[in-house]
């Protein structure tokens, strides 16, 4: 019994004539030549070429859609990612790669999607609750010695921040904690890691990084284990998540966030030559004023002296004024103790001389 279907001979077939097969079959079926679909809009890329290229996100699966240049125009207002959308068009196969696609020939948006949706929810949750206070928020370290990194070990977000801290802080030691950043183990894996890396021995801050992607690609770092770890990490913790456009939950919960890898490098990492130029002029600043303060002081001094040498002067003269006229008076004093002793004696020897007994006989 042939249960191949018309249109498929006996024997093997080539994957040519299966895929015109399969192909031909999507054409036959009226629903899937004029689908309407619903769903929520995810990683939407508009091409060069003009055309754009998206996927629809179910419950528990999707499809990969491609809205050609000429029915763009026609878009009545471009959803973001989350959104849920209407697609209407035709499933076709794309042989060279073998899957099949939606071919999209109108698209309405209807609304936010249920994961957009939840995390809206989720977001409101946690501000209630103050995971995003900025009071919590805590200062980088300015000149760190040690900084814990969490990302994937093969990102290009770990050559950025390597390439970024080695030109401008190269005596800062890295200590690269690895973990996946997307899928579905990335949020268990991301939480571990920063519970890891606030273990570093001597580590100050701790930076949670991530290149760039689609929005969907950020998804872990909106999940609230995520969240919670950012949070309740005892070290600071500064995220650089994808493209500048991009903010998740993690950066909203982050002591610092960057808009990338690279600019939470630059921002945590001072440029050693900058600070040396600056150290310098600081330097030199310190040296003019402390030159000015010194002949200040220099001046200041040389003018008291010159006070107290010339108070000293007026006081030497003073004293040798009162020293003279001391002289004089104990001079004048002793010439009349002199004259008074002269005559009191010259009265006691006439006294004497009328008492002599010479003087009796004369």
């Amino acid at each position: 019994m042939n249960d191949r279907g018309p249109g498929l001979k006996k024997g093997p077939v080539t994957v040519d004539e299966l895929t015109a097969r399969i192909s031909a079959l999507f054409l036959q079926d009226p629903l899937l030549q004029s689908a309407v679909v619903r769903g929520e809009v995810a990683e939407l890329k508009k091409h060069s070429s003009g055309h754009v290229y998206f996927t629809l996100v179910g419950e528990g699966s999707r499809i990969s859609c491609a809205l050609f240049k000429n029915y763009v125009p026609y878009v009545p207002k471009w959803p973001m990612s989350g959104d849920e959308v209407l697609a209407e068009g035709s499933v076709s196969l794309y042989a060279p790669r073998g899957s099949y696609q939606l071919i999209v020939r109108r698209m309405t948006p209807i609304g936010r999607g249920a994961a957009e949706r939840a995390r809206l929810e989720l977001e409101l949750r946690l501000e209630k609750e103050g995971i995003f206070d900025p009071r919590l928020k805590r200062p980088l370290p300015p000149y760190p010695q040690k900084v814990a990194v969490v990302t994937s070990p093969t990102g290009a977000a770990l050559r950025d921040v390597l390439a970024v801290a080695g030109s401008r802080l190269p005596s800062c030691e890295l200590v690269i904690v690895p973990v996946q950043v997307q899928g579905y183990e990335a949020p268990d894996e991301i939480a571990a890691g920063l519970a890891a890396a606030a273990k570093v021995k001597d580590a100050e801050c701790v930076m949670l990084v991530r290149g760039g992607g689609s929005r969907d690609d950020l998804t872990p770092f909106d999940d609230e284990r995520v969240v919670r770890a950012v949070r309740s990490c005892p070290l600071p913790v500064i995220t650089g998540v994808g493209h500048e456009i991009d903010e998740t939950l993690s950066d909203k919960a982050a002591d610092a966030r960057a808009p990338t890898p690279s600019a939470a490098a630059e921002r945590l990492f001072p440029d050693r030559s900058s600070l040396l130029a600056g150290l310098s002029q600081k330097r030199r600043i310190l040296s003019s004023l402390i030159e000015s303060d010194l002949n200040s002081f220099g001046k200041d001094l040389a003018s008291r002296l010159e006070k107290a040498r010339r108070a000293l002067d007026g006081n030497i003269t003073t004293c040798e004024s009162a020293l003279g006229l001391s002289a004089s008076k104990l001079g004048a004093s002793a010439d009349r103790a002199l004259f008074a002793g002269a005559e009191r004696l010259a009265a006691l020897g006439a006294s004497l001389n009328s008492l002599s007994p010479l003087k009796v006989f004369d």
